[in-house]
C-alpha cells in the first residue's frame, strides 16, 4: 500500500488505492499458500478464488486510471487541504491496508488451517461466494453497458439487477464474502473469521460504500423517486408507488 500511495503521488490520483485493494488480498492468499510446507487442494482452491475476485475488481477498475479521480477521493483532498498528502497516505491507504488484512482473515484462516478435505460448509460457502461474484459482476457490466449509452448525464439505470436493488454490485460483493467466511466456519475457532463478512457490510452500508453514492445523487429527482420503490441493499421487488 505504500507502494501505491507514492505511484498515486506522482499522478495525483488517490483512487490508485482501489486498484492496489484488489492485488492485495491475492498477494495474502498466495504469501499464505507458499509458507505452508503441505498446502492442500481445498488450500489451493481458496487461493484460485481470492485470485479471480481480486483479477475481476482490477479489470473493473483499471479503466478509471486514466479518468479524472474518483468524486470521493476528490473531495476527500479538497476537505484536507495542505494535508492531503499526509492524510492520504494515513486515511486511504494505510487504513486500507488494515482493512484489507482483516478483512482477509478468513482467507488466512482456511490455507493455514490444519482441515484439508472439503465438506459441507466448504460446498456451501463455494455457492455463496459463486453467487456473489456472478452477482457483482453481472450489475457491473449492466452499469457500464448503461453508461456507454444513456442519453443524458443525469440518467439513472433502473433495469436488470438494478431493477431489484439500488447497489446490486454492494451486495454481491457483501455476499462473496458471507462465502469465505462459511468456508473457514469449520476450522478451529473458524466463527472469528466473521469478522470479515461483517466488517465488509458495516464498510459497504454505513462508511464508504452505499453512504456516499446516495448522498452524491441525494439531488436528483429520477434517483429519488427510483429510491422510493426500489430496495436499498438486499434485493426485492419493487414498490407499486400509487400517483398523486
Amino acid at each position: 500500500m505504500t507502494l501505491f500511495y507514492f505511484l498515486a503521488r506522482k499522478i495525483r490520483n488517490f483512487g490508485l488505492a482501489d486498484f492496489a485493494w484488489g492485488g492485495g488480498f491475492a498477494l495474502v492468499a498466495w504469501t499464505g499458500l507458499l509458507l505452508d510446507p503441505g498446502p492442500s487442494f481445498r488450500d489451493w482452491t481458496v487461493a484460485v478464488m481470492t485470485s479471480l475476485w481480486a483479477l475481476r475488481l482490477i479489470l473493473h477498475i483499471w479503466p478509471r486510471l486514466s479518468k479524472p479521480e474518483d468524486f470521493r477521493y476528490a473531495q476527500m483532498r479538497k476537505n484536507w487541504g495542505k494535508r492531503a498528502g499526509l492524510y492520504g497516505y494515513t486515511h486511504v491507504f494505510m487504513l486500507q491496508g488494515i482493512l484489507l488484512y482483516l478483512i482477509a482473515f478468513p482467507i488466512l484462516m482456511i490455507i493455514r488451517g490444519d482441515r484439508d478435505f472439503f465438506g459441507t460448509w466448504d460446498l456451501i460457502g463455494i455457492i455463496v461466494w459463486g453467487t456473489g461474484l456472478s452477482f457483482e459482476t453481472m450489475a457491473d457490466l449492466q452499469l457500464k453497458r448503461f453508461l456507454r449509452s444513456r442519453s443524458g448525464p443525469g440518467r439513472i439505470l433502473q433495469a436488470g439487477l438494478w431493477r431489484y436493488s439500488r447497489h446490486p454490485n454492494y451486495f454481491g460483493e457483501a455476499l462473496l464474502w458471507w462465502g469465505f467466511f462459511f468456508m473457514a466456519l469449520p476450522g478451529k475457532n473458524g466463527w472469528l473469521a466473521a469478522i470479515s463478512p461483517l466488517l465488509i457490510d458495516f464498510l459497504l452500508l454505513k462508511v464508504s460504500g452505499v453512504p456516499l453514492l446516495e448522498k452524491h445523487y441525494r439531488d436528483n429527482a429520477e434517483y429519488q423517486e427510483y429510491a422510493a420503490r426500489t430496495s436499498l441493499f438486499i434485493p426485492w421487488f419493487p414498490k407499486k408507488i400509487q400517483a398523486g
